[in-house]
């Protein structure tokens, strides 16, 4: 009898075009597919919880599937990452209940964008921040991040080519800190838009640099035009850092 897994997942995102299954392009759904077919030995078809965008990386995405299998849940892991390329890992598996769904369920996520400032940029850090030569102004940036904190319709910071239902969201926090020469914006939610959160980190940027007041922030989100808020950042600096469950469990020991 099938039962249901959920695979705690990591990666590096550089070398695929999202999460999102693709026919001619290499994703991260695509290698869990296709590994876990080869393992189990029938067709497995992950149901990813966030949908990453081309070249963006996770420490924490979740994926479930459903299998008949006798290997022991908490051994699928190690199972698992004998077949996967090295920049994708599994760092946990166990069985979850039958009706269990990652998208269909009460969570809160945590999105990290990075920022290498400086001279010229450090080759090291290239595939993990957002490079740039500005100085940023960090104390406006979190007068700027508090107003996009609570439940508001964010159908500014929203790629124009998106089509969802609805465009509010809750954002939980927002927070700008400073680590050296980087600076990372973390924002906390219970969903998030396509590129919002990049947008949001490009927005966040034009404030640093004095190129919009932080106050600035609740025209754009009365505005609900994407014209109205800044640039999409670019992918590389955005990392899913956490992701968190709340409410009942549906988890099985």
């Amino acid at each position: 009898m099938k039962k249901r897994y959920m695979l705690t997942v990591a990666y590096d995102g550089t070398a695929y075009c999202g999460f999102q299954v693709q026919s001619e392009h290499p994703t991260i759904e695509g290698e869990l597919n296709s590994c876990l077919s080869q393992l189990l030995g029938e067709e497995i078809k992950v149901i990813g919880a966030s949908r990453t965008d081309a070249g963006v990386h996770a420490l924490c995405n979740v994926a479930v599937f459903d299998a008949d299998t006798a290997i022991p849940a908490p051994r699928l892991a190690y199972a698992l990452n004998q077949k996967l390329p090295e920049d994708i890992r599994v760092r946990a598996s166990r069985e979850v209940a039958k009706d269990f769904h990652p998208r269909h369920c009460n969570a809160r996520k945590t999105y990290e964008y990075r920022i290498t400032r400086g001279a010229f940029p450090i080759p090291t850090k290239r595939l993990y921040s957002c490079f740039t030569y500005h100085v940023l102004n960090i104390a406006a940036m979190e007068e700027a991040a508090a107003f996009l904190v609570g439940e508001h319709d964010f159908k500014s910071f929203c790629a124009a080519a998106s089509d969802v239902e609805s465009t509010v969201r809750t954002v939980y926090s927002v927070t700008v800190t400073e680590q050296d020469e980087d600076v990372a914006i973390r924002v906390c939610g219970n969903g998030f838009l396509y590129n919002m959160v990049r947008i949001i980190a490009g927005t966040l940027m034009e404030v640093g640099q004095g190129k919009r007041q932080p106050e600035s922030i609740q025209e754009i989100l009365q505005a609900k035009d994407r014209r109205a808020a800044g640039p999409t950042a670019p992918a590389c600096g955005l990392m899913l850092v956490d992701y968190v469950f709340l409410g009942k469990t549906t988890l099985r020991p």
